[in-house]
């Protein structure tokens, strides 16, 4: 019977444990490196918008992380070339 009254504070620990494993697993993703905006542009000529050039580069760090595919083939697929 004295097993079942450590059996809390067992589990308890092995709680802790646990946590302690699965934190490492979220910060061992890296943060990717900012992504220079210029000499970027729109399929119009346009520069693009903070806003419209930080999606496709979230999206292309998607799709890198799933794929082997060019980050830069990844910005002119969906829509943004180099510009002058």
């Amino acid at each position: 019977m004295k097993w079942l009254e450590a059996m809390p504070k067992l589990a308890m620990l092995v709680l802790v444990g646990l946590a302690a494993c699965g934190s490492g697993d979220s910060a061992s993703d890296e943060t990717p490196a900012p992504v220079p905006m210029q000499n970027w542009r729109t399929a119009s000529g346009k520069t693009p918008t903070k806003a419209e050039f930080g999606a496709v580069v979230a999206s292309c760090q998607d799709r890198a992380k799933r794929s082997a595919a060019s980050f830069d083939s990844c910005l002119t697929d969906l829509g943004l070339r180099r510009g002058p």
